[in-house]
C-alpha cells in the first residue's frame, strides 16, 4: 500500500495568502476572455492603504491596476507573516502559570528565571524548548536580553501579604529592587508584575511611589490594577494586583482588560470529568455546588507537601466538604472517598 503524506493544514494567515493567489489567477484567466466584465472576488476593506482603496468591484477593463493591487495585497500579507512576535523575559516563573498565559497570548519566552529546582524541572518537562535559567534573580545578568519586549514576573508575595507581617521593603524576600535592576539592564518596551492585593494597602503607599519613581526615570509610565480571577471565567476567588509600566511613547495604546459580567463556572463543573473518572457518584453533587474555589493548590516549601492554601482558605474549602490539608493521589472510586495526605 502506497503511503500518501498528509499536508499540513494552513493557518488563518496562510489561508488568506492562498485566497489572494487564487484571486490573481482568476483575474488573469478572465483577462483572456475579452468583453467579459467580472467582479473581483475579494472585496478590500475601506481605508486599506494601497492601490486597492476605493475599488470594491474591478473587472478586466482595468487589468493593470488590478494586477498591481493584488501583488501589493500578497506582499502585504507576506509582511504580516514575517512580522516579529513579541518576546518576554519572565522572572520568578514558578511552575509556569503566568508563562502559559503569555504563551497563549502569542508571546515567546526568551528566558524564564526561577531558583526552585522543582519548579524548573516542571517547566523543562512541560516545555522542553523553553530557556529555563535556574538561578537567584539577584545574580541574574539581563544585559544579554537587552531589547526584549516585556519583562514579566510574579514576585514573592509574603512581604506584602496580610497573611504575613507585611514588612515590605524590610523583608529580605522583597525582590522589587532586583526586578528594577533587571528592567534597567533589559530595557523592555513594557513591564508586567503580579503580586497580592495587600500591596495596595495604605501602609505601602510610599513604597509604590518609590517603584513608580524608579521606572519613571527610565522613561516609563506606570499603573496598578486589582483583578479577580473569577471575573475572567476562573472558578476561583483569587484577587491579584498587576503592576504595569509601559514606555511613554507607547502608553497611550495601552488599556486594562475588563472582565465579563457572567458568573464563572464552579469547581465541580470544571473538574467534574476528573472527579467522576473513578465512578464516584458524589461527583454530581459537587457539580451543582454554587460556590467557587477560595484559593489554589500550593506546595509548602518546608514540608514539600501540597495543600490548598493558608488556614482561612482551608476553612473555606471545608464548607465545600473538601479536605484542604492535602491532595489525593487519585480520584475517588465507587461510593467512597479516600483522602491521602
Amino acid at each position: 500500500m502506497k503511503c500518501v503524506p498528509q499536508r499540513r493544514k494552513a493557518g488563518f494567515k496562510g489561508k488568506v495568502l492562498i485566497a489572494a493567489r487564487k484571486a490573481l489567477r482568476h483575474q488573469r484567466q478572465m483577462r483572456r476572455k475579452p468583453g467579459l466584465i467580472r467582479t473581483f472576488p475579494l472585496k478590500p476593506k475601506p481605508g486599506l492603504n494601497g492601490p486597492l482603496v476605493g475599488n470594491t468591484s474591478l473587472g478586466v477593463s482595468s487589468p493593470g491596476r488590478l494586477d498591481i493591487g493584488l501583488h501589493w495585497l500578497i506582499g502585504y500579507i507576506r509582511s504580516i507573516l514575517k512580522m516579529k512576535r513579541l518576546t518576554t523575559l519572565e522572572l520568578c516563573a514558578g511552575g509556569g502559570g503566568q508563562a502559559l498565559g503569555l504563551e497563549q497570548a502569542g508571546i515567546d519566552h526568551v528566558a524564564l528565571v526561577e531558583w526552585d529546582r522543582h519548579a524548573c524541572a516542571t517547566l523543562r518537562l512541560n516545555r522542553p524548548k523553553w530557556n529555563v535559567v535556574q538561578t537567584d534573580i539577584h545574580n541574574f545578568d539581563a544585559t544579554r536580553y537587552e531589547g526584549v519586549d516585556i519583562v514579566s514576573g510574579g514576585l514573592p508575595c509574603p512581604p506584602f501579604s496580610v497573611a504575613g507581617k507585611q514588612l515590605g521593603d524590610k523583608d529580605e524576600r522583597n525582590l522589587f529592587p532586583a526586578a528594577i535592576r533587571i528592567i534597567s539592564e533589559a530595557k523592555p518596551r513594557a513591564v508586567m508584575i503580579e503580586n497580592v492585593r495587600g500591596i495596595l494597602d495604605a501602609v505601602f503607599c510610599d513604597y509604590r511611589l518609590y517603584v513608580e519613581k524608579q521606572l519613571t526615570k527610565m522613561g516609563y509610565r506606570c499603573d496598578w490594577h486589582l483583578f479577580n480571577a473569577s471575573d475572567f471565567g476562573v472558578p476561583q476567588l483569587r484577587p491579584r494586583v498587576v503592576f504595569v509600566a509601559v514606555r511613554k511613547d507607547l502608553f497611550d495604546d495601552f488599556s486594562w482588560p475588563t472582565g465579563n459580567l457572567c458568573l464563572p463556572p464552579t469547581v465541580g463543573e470544571v473538574l467534574h470529568d476528573l472527579i467522576a473518572a473513578g465512578g464516584w457518584k458524589g461527583a454530581k453533587l459537587g457539580r451543582r455546588e454554587p460556590m467557587r474555589s477560595p484559593d489554589n493548590c500550593r506546595r509548602q516549601s518546608q514540608t514539600r507537601r501540597p495543600d490548598l492554601g493558608p488556614t482561612r482558605a482551608k476553612r473555606a474549602w471545608a464548607t465545600l466538604d473538601v479536605d484542604g490539608h492535602g491532595v489525593a493521589d487519585a480520584p475517588p472510586r465507587g461510593t467512597s472517598w479516600e483522602c491521602r495526605n
